[in-house]
């Protein structure tokens, strides 16, 4: 018993220090919640990829940084001042994708994050209720079934027959759509180029290039705890 009971104990120490996004061989990138940050002041230069695949989100335009909470990790981003955050290492998001972003907007029409020097490629909060998204020029409108946009967190997945669907704080929302292509991004907080400019709290990004439900699920567990 004694032997078991140690068996046990030794291949359950992963389980007890809990799932983690680079457990996952799919990860692209992580801009992790009060982790990789740079600071000018009290404002953010960079926010480093906690992945092993350097997509660093930088900015080296003073007034174009946003500000730091460091009791909360949340970055501010202010759009009259088109703050945003860029990398040059492009992600590019060809197939099945599972992207997690935890937000808090204080305006719409706004974009989350997108590709700044690639023409239609975002990911928006247009209203209160209604998320876009747009790859290689074809848009998709993805509406809640109730609730509302920034009370938390959203997950856009895309599975191997193009179909993305949409969970907000971890339910999947009735409406779903087809899109293919090639999904790229490049920024935080704006478009090309410079349009849309985020407005609000931005906490935690996810980026993988693979969906499923394990995936899924670790993802939602992970942002409920956020």
């Amino acid at each position: 018993m004694l032997k078991l009971g140690l068996a046990l104990s030794l291949s359950n120490i992963k389980n007890m220090g809990g799932w983690k996004p680079t457990d996952e061989s799919s990860l692209v990138a992580w801009y992790q919640n009060k982790v990789g940050i740079t600071l000018n002041g009290s404002d953010v230069s960079q926010w480093a990829d906690s992945s092993s695949n350097s997509h660093d989100m930088v900015q080296a335009t003073a007034s174009e940084q946003p500000a730091y909470d460091a009791s909360t990790g949340n970055l501010n981003f202010v759009a009259a001042d088109t703050q945003n955050l860029q990398t040059t290492s492009q992600i590019s998001l060809t197939g099945a994708f599972t992207i997690g972003i935890k937000f808090n907007p204080d305006a719409f029409n706004t974009v989350l994050i997108a590709d700044n020097t690639t023409a239609n490629e975002f990911i928006k909060a247009t209203n209160t209720t209604r998320i876009n998204i747009k790859i290689d020029g074809t848009n998709l409108s993805l509406d809640l079934d109730s609730g509302t946009i920034g009370d938390g967190y959203i997950l856009i997945t895309r599975n191997g027959s193009n179909l993305i669907t949409l969970y907000h704080n971890g339910v999947a929302q009735s409406g779903t759509g087809t899109v293919s292509g090639t999904s790229d991004i490049d920024c935080i907080g704006a478009r090309k180029t410079d349009t849309n400019p985020y407005d609000g709290d931005m906490s935690e990004i996810q980026i993988y290039n693979s969906t499923g439900a394990d995936l899924v699920a670790n993802v939602k567990d992970y942002f409920d705890k956020l």
